[in-house]
């Protein structure tokens, strides 16, 4: 399908159960790969990034079942060490696949090459590679310096107790770092330099250890250490939340249609940080409830318009975006440097279809303002092969234009089933 017409909707209502979070799906299966013992993963999503993770651990080695026709799988862990020493890997656009893989082959002893389509080897990856190379890990890049696609080879571990890494350009080369270092057996301390961008992610990640056995101690914000002498151990079972990032665009057409709208898998017991998306609404005016694994929002027009600071949540600032043209005046969007060197440049093309439905837009390097129209444009929006614009720009139909989508598929990368969810609660 080259394009999806949407008809304008007067208002959104109705329930939706989400699919798995992309985020935990991936760190969940990489850790229950490391570990010592069979994890049993429930809820796992079902998305090209999440196909590609499965993918790369299957030719690793990793004995991985799929139950049935459930999202429940059995992943038969290899105890820290990769039985195939030699592979090609292709991971397409999945970042959460690609850093950590990357981390975790620079410390497995063996002989790999990662690979993915041209967008990935355009996103940088130089701070993950140079905190790696200053262990010992042996990391050549392929192609250009400090961008995929690279070759990994048996490099050794350097005695030491401290590693340095860069954090202001993305959190999952932290995350990445972080997962990998108990393949050493020793206790080293990450030394976290720069703005910590998104630290609700890597704050996911620790947690995620803490479940497969690894606890991470902190020391202040920026100093991270990982014991010594333990490798990961399977919990017996896991559960993967709701995705808090889907969960946005549904929430927001509760505050912008009227709703309610409920989203169920993710709530109060969220380890996510788009979980607090909820609260922007409420600030937008909106009206929140919510429990432990369900949020639900009821609103109208106009919400409040904001000036806020999403550094925390990049993901779901893409929806407050859209929601904002649904303001009673100008907002801003600040902390959002990381879109640059997302699926797309999102500033840019975020900037770029605003104002084809008729928002005044300015942008600069970590930020985006719009005022919005007094009546929206019918628009053909560009998706620039990322799944998050597509998505978000579906609720420009709530005002009372038609919205033509083009390259609808790839929202197959976090959530298939998105436009018939969306469909769904139209009234």
């Amino acid at each position: 399908m080259e394009y999806l017409d949407l008809p304008p909707v007067a208002r959104m209502a109705g329930r939706v159960a989400l699919p798995g979070s992309k985020s935990i799906s991936n760190r969940t299966l990489l850790l229950a790969a490391l570990a010592q013992g069979v994890t049993e993963v429930e809820g796992l999503l079902d998305a090209d990034d999440v196909d590609r993770m499965l993918e790369a651990l299957r030719a690793l080695g990793v004995s991985i079942e799929q139950r049935g026709g459930t999202r429940r799988f059995a992943v038969r862990g290899v105890a820290g060490a990769f039985p195939v020493k030699r592979a090609k890997l292709f991971l397409g656009n999945a970042g959460t696949a690609f850093r950590p893989l990357t981390a975790a082959l620079a410390l497995s002893g063996g002989d790999y090459e990662l690979a993915g389509v041209p967008r990935m080897h355009e996103r940088p990856i130089a701070d993950l590679v140079d905190a790696l190379r200053s262990l010992g890990a042996d990391i050549r890049y392929l192609g250009e310096t400090g961008f995929p696609p690279l070759a990994i080879g048996q490099g050794r571990v350097k005695p030491g107790e401290r590693v340095a890494i860069r954090s202001d350009i993305s959190s999952q080369f932290v995350t990445a770092l972080l997962m990998a270092l108990p393949l050493t057996g020793r206790g080293i301390e990450v030394a976290i330099s720069g703005e910590l961008i998104s630290q609700p992610y890597v704050d996911m990640t620790l947690a995620l250890m803490a479940r497969f056995g690894i606890a991470v101690e902190r020391d202040g914000g920026r100093a991270l250490r990982v014991p010594s002498g333990r490798g990961y151990a399977s919990p017996g079972s896991i559960a993967v939340e709701g995705d808090a990032s889907s969960a946005s665009y549904f929430l927001a057409a509760g505050a912008i249609g009227g709703g309610p709208v409920r989203v169920e898998g993710v709530g109060l017991d969220s380890i996510q940080g788009d979980a607090q998306f909820a609260r922007t609404l409420f600030a937008m005016g909106a009206t929140v409830d919510a429990g432990a694994d369900w949020i639900e929002v009821r609103g109208g027009r106009p919400l409040r318009a904001i000036d806020a600071d999403f550094n925390r949540m990049p993901d779901a600032a893409m929806t407050a975006a859209v929601a904002a043209l649904f303001a009673n005046g100008p907002s801003r969007l600040r902390g959002i440097g990381s879109w640059r060197v997302k699926e797309t440049d999102r500033i840019a093309a975020m900037a770029t279809e605003l104002a084809k439905l008729g928002a005044s837009v300015d942008t600069g390097p970590d930020w985006l303002s719009l005022a919005p129209p007094s009546t929206l444009l019918p628009a053909t929006i560009d998706t620039y092969d990322d799944h998050r614009i597509a998505m978000c720009f579906a609720l420009a139909t709530l005002g009372g234009v038609a919205v033509r989508i083009n390259d609808p598929q790839c929202v197959r990368k976090t959530f298939p089933g998105y436009f018939a969810a969306f469909r769904a609660l139209a009234r």
